[in-house]
């Protein structure tokens, strides 16, 4: 299983960018997709996740300005992000999750996902 996150770049605050993951070995349709981000010297935090039903999980931070959503038969998830701020700033990781679970209603249970992507850098200036 290989998942392949790209689209990461450098913007001015209020800017967008579209996060892309691309997975191989394996068919999406099943799982659940997650996005998480990290900081140097801090925890991976949950930012996004879409269920195999469509349901949708935010961190209450990114809610109304960033949007996941999942395209099945190209094996790919993405991540509009939007109206980003600074504090959006750090690597962004895709990981999957085989039964299609999240976590909570509101929170992303990262223990849940097993296979993770690479990363890719999303830095936001003011």
């Amino acid at each position: 299983v290989q998942l392949q996150a790209s689209g990461g770049g450098s913007v001015h605050s209020g800017g967008s960018l579209r996060l892309s993951c691309v997975a191989s070995g394996l068919t999406l349709d099943y799982f659940a997709i997650g996005w998480f981000r990290q900081v140097p010297g801090k925890g991976r935090e949950g930012v996004s996740c879409i269920r195999n039903d469509e349901n949708t999980v935010y961190a209450n931070s990114v809610k109304g300005r960033f949007t996941i959503s999942r395209d099945n038969p190209k094996n790919t998830a993405y991540l509009d992000m939007r109206s980003l701020k600074p504090e959006d700033t750090g690597t962004y990781y895709c990981a999957t999750e085989p039964f299609g679970r999240c976590g909570s209603v509101h929170d992303l249970e990262e223990a849940l996902f097993r296979s993770w992507g690479q990363g890719t850098l999303a830095t936001v200036s003011s």
